[in-house]
């Protein structure tokens, strides 16, 4: 039997994402949209010297899939690096694509029942997306 796409705990993750406010002053954002549902992500990091996440304000538009997916990458970004965060958004579009594991994030499990459902698979995508491409634009912007 297939576990309903909508459970309990990913309704409760897309009530309570962190961080979902706009920062003021970031040193790198980016904007993530899927052309399938029309969801959006917008990401706004700062971050310190040694290029890690040190503050994240998030903008999320999305089904509660891809609110989920932006709650669970709030939870744990601060303190991670570029290379990271680009790992992971790897991890998770291959792992969405059948090509990989399960991502190795905190709670990603969570969205397992979406797996056969590759319409929202663009949506879960989308805060990993911004996040890592924000990242990176902090880190290039920020003097050696």
């Amino acid at each position: 039997m297939n576990a309903p796409l909508y459970n309990t705990e990913i309704l409760r993750l897309a009530a309570t994402i962190p961080y979902h406010a706009r920062l003021t002053d970031p040193m790198g954002t980016a904007e993530k949209r899927s052309p399938i549902c029309g969801s959006r992500v917008t990401v706004d990091v700062t971050v310190d010297d040694a290029g890690r996440v040190a503050e994240l304000g998030m903008l999320v538009r999305a089904c509660a899939l891809g609110q989920a997916s932006a709650s669970l990458m709030g939870a744990t970004v601060v303190g991670r690096s570029a290379d990271e965060l680009a790992a992971a958004r790897d991890a998770v579009a291959a792992w969405l694509a059948g090509e990989g594991p399960l991502p190795d994030w905190p709670g990603f499990e969570i969205l397992t029942p979406a797996l056969p459902h590759s319409a929202r698979h663009a949506s879960i995508r989308l805060a990993f997306e911004a996040a890592a491409e924000a990242s990176r634009s902090a880190v290039e912007k920020t003097p050696s």
